[in-house]
């Protein structure tokens, strides 16, 4: 049995029997592959940190074109710490990772994606703003699912400046010129359509420096919500979680923010 060595990351992990795992890594060479781990559960087994979610490794096993692969062994493990122990981090990153296991195929080779994706979750762990960070993620990620939303240009004139509003009847942004030729638009923040196209091609580097309000990041996650809805129609569960705890963090903030009338 040929044992094969390639880089990867931890999707997600669950109990096979008793003793042993399903492990689904995205590889960097050979895209998802279903991992079969052989006495995970063993005590001290070596495996163990490699097999957390939020690492990458440098696995190494047998690849098989159909059914399960086999886990032997891994080196130079590098896990996300700050995500692992925070939960809200691991709230951010489930999603993403969740939206690449949902975006391609297994076994389909996409290295562009396993960096992008590795970035994303470089970019959380260096504590940058995991809500831009989603939304970036989100907005590049479309095309894996074949949509690509023309957010450029006014899809009617071609202009680049200006208030934008989206159309699902051109498929792409309209500029206020032309807004009474979709009565059906998304009626969405114009900033938050600003971001949007910002957002479409920016890369994760360039975004240190860049600031959002928060009413800007509520209509941005709005927009976002409309797109997967209308093209994608995702219901995941990690992204249900997300906007829950997006709503018990709202209310503390504000809880924090009002003042106690006893003082």
């Amino acid at each position: 049995m040929e044992v094969t060595e390639t880089k990867g990351l931890i999707l997600f992990s669950r109990d096979h029997k008793e003793k042993d795992k399903l492990v689904k890594i995205f590889t960097e060479s050979y895209g998802k592959q279903m991992f079969f781990v052989k006495n995970a559960h063993r005590k001290n087994n070596p495996l163990t940190p490699a097999l957390m979610n939020f690492t990458e490794a440098v696995y190494f096993g047998a690849i098989h074109p159909e059914g399960l692969s086999f886990l032997n062994g891994a080196k130079e493990v590098q896990p996300f710490r700050a995500i692992q122990q925070d939960i809200f981090l691991t709230a951010y990153g489930t999603y993403l990772l969740n939206l690449v296991d949902a975006a391609i195929e297994d076994r389909v080779y996409d290295p562009h994606l396993y960096d992008f994706t590795r970035q994303a979750l470089t970019q959380l762990e260096q504590g940058r703003d995991p809500e831009i960070i989603t939304n970036i993620f989100e907005l590049q990620l479309l095309q894996r699912f074949g949509v690509t939303p023309q957010l450029d240009h006014c899809s009617i004139c071609g202009r680049q400046e200006g208030v934008f509003d989206y159309s699902s009847k051109y498929g792409g942004v309209l500029c206020e010129r032309h807004f009474d030729q979709d009565l059906h638009r998304y009626h969405a923040d114009p900033k938050a359509i600003y971001f949007a196209r910002l957002f479409q091609n920016i890369s994760f580097e360039q975004i240190n420096r860049i600031e959002v309000k928060p009413a800007t990041k509520e209509g941005l996650r709005r927009f976002l919500d409309a797109l997967y809805d209308e093209y994608v129609g995702l219901h995941l569960k990690s992204k249900r979680f997300l906007d829950q705890m997006q709503n018990w963090s709202g209310i503390l903030r504000k809880d924090s923010e009002t003042p106690d009338e006893n003082l």
